[in-house]
């Protein structure tokens, strides 16, 4: 069984996401105001926690 949500539909409403490697976070915004769209609607930073190389090598098992 499958109800209607509060979201809306795709032909109303699509969403995405890019991925930018920065050196800050000036970069970053100058990139944000250059996306389709960025004017009329909303842009949200967020950082990708980069891990060093030691880190790296540190498996999960």
């Amino acid at each position: 069984m499958t109800t209607d949500g509060p979201f809306a539909e795709t032909r109303e409403a699509l969403g995405g996401y890019y991925i930018f490697q920065c050196q800050d976070l000036d970069e970053a915004i100058e990139w944000a105001a250059k996306l389709p769209g960025s004017w009329r609607g909303s842009v949200e930073l967020r950082p990708i926690r980069e891990f060093s190389p030691e880190q790296q090598q540190v498996g999960l098992g």
